[in-house]
């Protein structure tokens, strides 16, 4: 069997640009909806964990959102000075910084509340597709 490298090296047979492409795509709608509330994509989705559960360790932030401490670490600091969170070392562990909620970053939620519908309108997808996409992309992510 004779393996057709430049065939594989096309762009159009790589599964990794549509989803690339697709996510750049999506996350940047997020822009206009975010920018009145003084967030970025990545800060909107930290502070979806911590309206979730807040008062967790960093490294509990990083599993959830799949980033690393190198990455969360500056974000986290641009936050704080918002006022939307605040970082504090855990008193059990000296080693570990847990990330809590202000008054004012609990208050953002209700804010925030019309983000997700309006981000529906802007997929023209069926319920149902988005359901498979949506299962699909997490068989990726935990293969």
């Amino acid at each position: 069997m004779d393996i057709d490298y430049d065939e594989l090296l096309k762009l159009d047979n790589q599964i990794c640009f549509p989803l690339y492409a697709a996510a750049r795509k999506i996350t940047s709608k997020y822009t206009p909806l975010l920018k009145p509330l003084n967030l970025t994509y990545t800060q909107y989705i930290v502070m979806l964990v911590l309206w979730e559960e807040d008062d967790i360790p960093v490294g509990r932030l990083c599993e959830r959102l799949y980033l690393d401490n190198g990455t969360i670490s500056p974000l986290l600091k641009k936050m704080e000075k918002t006022g939307y969170i605040k970082r504090e070392r855990s008193s059990e562990d000296e080693r570990m910084v847990e990330i809590s909620l202000t008054d004012e970053g609990k208050k953002l939620k209700e804010r925030a509340k019309s983000v997700p519908l309006s981000m529906a309108g802007c997929v023209n997808m069926s319920p149902e597709h988005g359901k498979a996409l949506y299962d699909l992309l997490y068989e990726v992510i935990n293969s």
